[in-house]
């Protein structure tokens, strides 16, 4: 994994992109921030790092030698996305990350299926900026 304007740009933006739809989703379109017990900021910051870390996870995963043997980007894409997805919602119901009280399987599966395609949307995001700009060490000077 080459650490270049590539990778930080791809990083970020997949990070800005992932961090805006959980913004979106569980602060506006669920309100779920009526029920955090500490002060927003300190809450939106700490997501704000999570998600740098997220996405540092996506394009790590990206990176993988077993992504890698496929070489359509779009099912690379969507084979990231579902494995990150699936992976923070299995950590986040293990450790009982959830801004709801009551947990259902109707919520669980909304749940997965969020993170599924907040994952995916960012991998493609991912896959958008890695193919947009060039890797300057694989051109002819």
């Amino acid at each position: 994994m080459n650490f270049n304007l590539r990778f930080f740009i791809s990083w970020i933006t997949c990070a800005l992109v992932m961090f805006s739809l959980f913004y979106a989703w569980h602060g506006i379109f669920l309100n779920d921030f009526k029920r955090i017990q500490f002060p927003i900021e300190l809450f939106v910051g700490f997501a704000a790092i999570a998600y740098l870390i997220i996405s540092f996870g996506v394009y790590f995963v990206f990176e993988s030698s077993l992504i890698k043997r496929f070489r359509n980007l779009i099912i690379k894409g969507l084979l990231v996305g579902i494995l990150s997805g699936l992976t923070i919602f299995i950590v986040a119901t293990i450790v009982h990350i959830s801004l709801a009280k009551n947990l259902n399987s109707q919520h669980l599966f909304m749940n997965c299926s969020w993170q599924i395609a907040e994952q995916t949307i960012g991998a493609f995001v991912l896959v958008i900026f890695k193919v947009i700009i060039r890797d300057n060490k694989f051109q002819d000077a």
